[in-house]
């Protein structure tokens, strides 16, 4: 599952995606204001860890591979409503999610998902204020979690995956790290998904590593596939664990 670095090019000094350059979004100034500092926040996650745990008996293939600060993207599958909570719960820090906006709209949720910084997102077209939203907290030195299949898996099969976070990638120059989801929670609703007890399998891989040098349709395409086989190589390694797992 991990991919072996190519040799780096020389960093310009003045490329604000150099690492020792203090306005890359990979080194923030200052990690006060991050939303899991926040004490409701922290009580938030710790909750959903011990429900996520407990109550779906989420099973952990391989540990969650984030780094502990920093910007980074976390792009997996998309099997139902109840994936952001499955993926947050084996990550320490708190991960910004990209929803749809049809969710995040609900008029019970929607306080709770604005506290955690959730980005709504308009399907069916281009959402700059989304995009923008996303590349603000990246350079705010935070993590952001995007299903780059843009819709829940009918299957097991992957679904195509879209160009956007690729282009974020790029253009932020943080690291994308894979993740793979499986379990009885596949094409449940968030609160059907929520309510029910599941059972659930996660692996995490490595940084996803490709090319960062070009920004044209062939560079986003290829960088967008290196991401789907990162994920697919996961969903190789879940399938072959998933007998023993009951489903």
């Amino acid at each position: 599952m991990s991919s072996s670095r190519p040799e780096a090019k020389q960093k310009d000094s003045k490329n604000p995606k150099d690492p020792k350059n203090p306005k890359d979004p990979k080194n923030p100034k200052d990690l006060k204001d991050l939303p899991e500092r926040r004490p409701i926040v922290r009580l938030l996650q710790g909750l959903n860890r011990f429900v996520c745990r407990a109550y779906h008996r989420l099973d952990v293939l391989t540990p969650c591979r984030l780094p502990r600060r920093g910007a980074g993207i976390i792009i997996c599958n998309h099997t139902s409503g109840l994936d952001p909570q499955l993926i947050q719960a084996c990550c320490p820090r708190m991960i910004i999610w990209m929803m749809a906006r049809e969710y995040y709209d609900r008029p019970i949720l929607r306080d709770m998902l604005r506290l955690v910084g959730v980005i709504p997102v308009t399907r069916g077209g281009r959402d700059m204020t989304a995009t923008r939203a996303a590349l603000r907290a990246l350079h705010e030195g935070q993590l952001l979690g995007i299903f780059p299949e843009g819709r829940i898996e009918t299957t097991r099969q992957l679904l195509p995956f879209q160009t956007g976070v690729a282009m974020m990638a790029i253009k932020t120059g943080v690291p994308v790290f894979p993740a793979y989801l499986d379990g009885s929670q596949r094409g449940s609703g968030m609160l059907e998904g929520f309510l029910r007890p599941q059972r659930a399998v996660i692996a995490f891989g490595d940084e996803v590593i490709f090319d960062r040098y070009g920004e044209d349709r062939e560079d986003l395409a290829a960088a967008t596939a290196a991401m789907q086989s990162a994920i697919e190589s996961l969903r190789q390694f879940a399938r072959k664990a998933r007998p023993s797992r009951g489903f």
